[in-house]
């Protein structure tokens, strides 16, 4: 295991941690159904760099390894929703392209199972893939997860892929629901992870 300095994201590092996100997250089922085929990697990249700045950085939490490898994008208890997605509603959609609806209708059905109360959620993570099984990952979700326990309140995630729901278990996560997606979309699972204490 190769372990590296974990650190708060800046404007320094928005071009190569969205080139981060983007590269993790070529293939993801969950985005192959909520983003269009055509300019598919153009637009991936762009909804990442999107939710990095606009989403993370501007409203919630962005933590970075030293060389951008890993990077984890949280909203936060003190994040106020509707400020922070209003605003980007309309791009997320034309990035969306032909997948647009599908995307609401994903936002609709997992909408219900997610917490109401004050929580850290774990909007993206990701590592470059030739970074990748070197415990980069983990380490970039815990500064948000020790905030979480600070604060008192539950930290939470989506995902899609078993595999996933294995790695985040090992963090203290919890599936609380399993959801299938519509339009024909995967299986995402909803997972939660109360405060610790100490």
């Amino acid at each position: 295991m190769i372990m590296t300095d974990v650190r708060r994201a800046t404007s320094a590092d928005i071009e190569p941690a969205a080139d981060t996100l983007a590269a993790a997250f070529t293939g993801y089922p969950f985005i192959r159904h909520v983003v269009a085929a055509d300019d598919h990697e153009r637009r991936l990249r762009a909804l990442q760099r999107l939710f990095l700045v606009e989403i993370g950085l501007a409203h919630g939490a962005v933590w970075v390894t030293d060389d951008r490898g890993a990077v984890a994008v949280w909203t936060t208890p003190d994040t106020d929703a509707a400020a922070a997605f209003g605003p980007i509603a309309d791009r997320a959609a034309e990035l969306a392209g032909d997948r647009a609806g599908t995307s609401a209708r994903v936002e609709q059905a997992l909408g219900p199972h997610r917490p109401t109360g004050p929580t850290w959620f774990l909007g993206a993570v990701g590592v470059r893939p030739d970074r990748q099984g070197q415990g980069l990952g983990s380490a970039v979700i815990r500064p948000g997860l020790d905030a979480a326990d600070e604060a008192g309140v539950t930290a939470y995630l989506e995902t899609v892929g078993e595999r996933n729901v294995r790695l985040y278990r090992k963090l203290g996560f919890e599936v609380t629901a399993r959801v299938e997606l519509p339009d024909g979309g995967p299986s995402a699972w909803c997972m939660s992870r109360p405060p610790h204490a100490g």
